[in-house]
């Protein structure tokens, strides 16, 4: 067990302000993916998932690419 600390341990205080970021960044980037599975596979939130299922192969309202018309 002591081998598996050792290896798995990390020295905080040798730690640089960008090795900080990386932390901070990747358990905000973790907490905010439990969120949304969470809000995605909660049962209640369902049928506000389902009506916008289809929301990216509708193309009932063309995109205005700023073509000139003339």
């Amino acid at each position: 067990m002591t081998k598996l600390l050792g290896y798995l341990g990390m020295d905080v205080s040798a730690m640089t302000a960008n090795d900080w970021l990386g932390v901070f960044f990747t358990l905000g980037a973790f907490i905010g993916m439990v969120v949304v599975y969470f809000m995605v596979f909660r049962p209640a939130n369902k049928d506000a998932f389902e009506s916008q299922r289809g929301m990216a192969l509708d193309d009932e309202d063309p995109i205005d690419m700023g073509e000139k018309n003339d």
